[in-house]
């Protein structure tokens, strides 16, 4: 059986599932990166991911994530089975709990996501082609128990390490990693304060970047500088792929980069870094 890194390569990329357009997945395929992943809760039918699979010949695509409070986890299995029959090996079903504020009806998560894996046990999902959105220790474990890995957002090397030893050595470990080509760092800064306001204001995530070491202060007013600069990289394409070779360094298999500002064309920046990295396209 191939491993992740076979499977998904080491760098994919990260952005809205409404963003993803076929033209947009071929042309990230072209340059060498090994997955696409969609973000935003697509929907349980995975018509948005197939669209993307029909338009590509082997770059794996996966959900990141789809939200258990919005999904039906038997449309979910029927659209893993209906998409694999025709693109098999090349779909991996990301799935979280997402975080209270936005789903008020969120309770139990850990509990909430057994339940949920139970179905997709029942209909067929296998293991080996899901993965959860862990970020706390008993999330973590059940990532490793009942999927493929985890598939953190928004955290920075060291938790990644912390991860892969909560997972152990044959779990798939996936973070995200966003960054921002921008040399001058006030206008980087700015980009990248607008991006992460919102989620300094939600539980979980704030929750997370506390227990990587930040302090409340970091957090306060958009975010520290230091908490900027560590957790949303920008500088030359060297300092961006530098970021990701962090991430590996500390034990990931396959790190998915998320360029910002998103509403520019990021096939520069995202063609920038695949030349730094060595990716076999550019």
């Amino acid at each position: 059986m191939t491993t992740w890194s076979e499977r998904l390569g080491t760098v994919g990329v990260w952005a809205a599932y409404t963003q993803l357009t076929p033209e947009l997945a071929v042309d990230i395929e072209r340059l060498g990166y090994g997955a696409i992943w969609q973000g935003g809760s697509p929907t349980a039918d995975l018509t948005a991911a197939e669209e993307l699979l029909d338009a590509t010949e082997s770059i794996t695509v996966a959900t990141g994530i789809v939200n258990i409070w919005r999904s039906e986890p038997r449309e979910l299995a029927d659209a893993y089975h209906r998409i694999v029959a025709r693109h098999p090996g090349r779909l991996l079903v990301g799935v979280g709990s997402g975080h209270r504020e936005g789903t008020p009806h969120r309770v139990r998560p850990v509990q909430a996501m057994s339940d949920y894996l139970d179905v997709l046990d029942e209909y067929g999902v296998p293991k080996r082609d899901r993965a959860l959105s862990a970020l706390g220790p008993r999330m973590l474990a059940m990532s490793a128990a009942r999927s493929a890995g985890t598939h953190p957002y928004l955290t920075v090397p060291a938790q990644t390490a912390e991860g892969r030893a909560a997972v152990g050595p044959g779990a798939l470990v996936a973070p995200e990693q966003t960054l921002v080509l921008e040399s001058d760092t006030a206008a980087a800064r700015a980009v990248a304060r607008d991006f992460l306001t919102r989620y300094l204001r939600l539980a979980n995530y704030a929750g997370n970047l506390l227990r990587a070491g930040f302090t409340e202060e970091d957090l306060a007013g958009g975010g520290s500088d230091r908490l900027i600069d560590d957790v949303i990289v920008h500088g030359d394409a060297a300092t961006l792929a530098a970021a990701v070779n962090a991430h590996l360094g500390a034990g990931a298999d396959h790190v998915c980069v998320q360029m910002l500002p998103a509403a520019d064309d990021i096939r520069p920046a995202l063609g920038a870094v695949a030349a730094e990295m060595g990716l076999a396209g550019a």
